[in-house]
């Protein structure tokens, strides 16, 4: 059995690769510089050439708040292109399996809490990451209508906020956790006794290490077809993954504080902006099918900051 892996470079598709390899999965790789998944002729030779038997799509085009609203229009075209491109000529090459990663991002910003998968297209989206959004949607219903007009076994999974080796520790353009994890790294490095972070501090946020998404994904993949189909819907077949517990942001900022160390003071800035108050996956539909996160928070941080300090020179940024 040969495995594409697409986007094996990145935290997600790491984490995927390290498992796959690691049960002994023999795993087709290209880097981007190999292989620009924007270019249709260049997907369909590779896939004419290399005829793996399965498909993950782990690759896409990521970024920040900033870098969502300053590039809108890269972020939709590049990630449809992906989508587009790797969906049809895994079918056009004979490919019965396929599983494509998404994002939480997918629902609405009013969701109810918990976001069930059923909360998909019941609302306007967040305005920052929309053009992202609707890409990742697209993938949704690209592999549904693939499934409904071909009958193929393509699958999609939406992970809540990952973090842990190979994350993004850029001072501007990372997410919440390796932000926090590197300002309070810097400020035992440089002295500082008070680290403020943005906001009131009261927003929930989940958190999911990236080596329990890589499982989830794998889990999720290699389900029996007819069970996969009888916890989902034709129409409504993508499957969220996360832990299913959240923690405020002031909270999350103590336990790194406790990990990397710092003992000075932290505050709260409620001049900056919160954001959306929750962002909760619903993870009842994976429970029921057998799989649950099992690598506790302060855990995955202790591990992700001890790879941040192995690392230290190549993510300074």
């Amino acid at each position: 059995m040969r495995t594409y892996l697409a986007g094996h470079r990145g935290m997600v598709g790491g984490a995927i690769l390290r498992r796959l390899q690691n049960a002994g999965v023999e795993v087709i790789t290209r880097s981007h510089a190999e292989l620009d998944l924007t270019d249709q002729a260049a997907v369909r030779e590779f896939f004419d050439t290399e005829r793996p038997d399965v498909v993950i799509l782990a690759a896409a085009k990521v970024g920040g708040i900033h870098a969502n609203n300053t590039y809108p229009a890269d972020f939709i075209y590049e990630n449809l292109m992906i989508e587009c491109n790797v969906i049809h000529q895994a079918f056009a090459a004979g490919l019965g399996r396929l599983l494509q990663l998404g994002s939480s991002c997918i629902y609405p910003r009013s969701a109810p809490q918990p976001m069930a998968e059923d909360a998909l297209l019941t609302g306007v989206l967040e305005p920052t990451n929309e053009p992202y959004a609707i890409a990742k949607i697209a993938g949704i219903k690209l592999c549904e209508s693939y499934n409904r007009q071909h009958g193929v076994d393509y699958r999609s999974v939406m992970p809540t906020n990952l973090y842990g080796p190979g994350d993004n520790f850029h001072p501007e353009n990372s997410h919440v956790l390796p932000a926090l994890m590197r300002r309070f790294h810097e400020a035992v490095r440089d002295g500082v006794d008070e680290v403020v972070i943005w906001g009131s501090g009261t927003p929930r946020r989940e958190f999911l290490h990236v080596d329990d998404m890589a499982e989830a994904s794998l889990f999720v993949l290699d389900l029996p077809k007819e069970e996969y189909e009888a916890n989902t819907q034709a129409m409504l077949s993508h499957i969220n993954v996360g832990s299913g517990t959240d923690i405020s942001i002031l909270d999350l900022a103590q336990l790194v504080a406790r990990v990397t160390g710092f003992q000075g003071r932290i505050s709260t800035d409620p001049s900056k902006p919160d954001g959306t108050h929750r962002k909760l996956m619903d993870v009842s539909r994976l429970a029921d099918m057998g799989w649950r996160a099992g690598i506790l928070l302060e855990d995955g941080i202790t591990e992700t900051y001890r790879w941040f300090l192995e690392h230290a020179e190549s993510v300074r940024g």
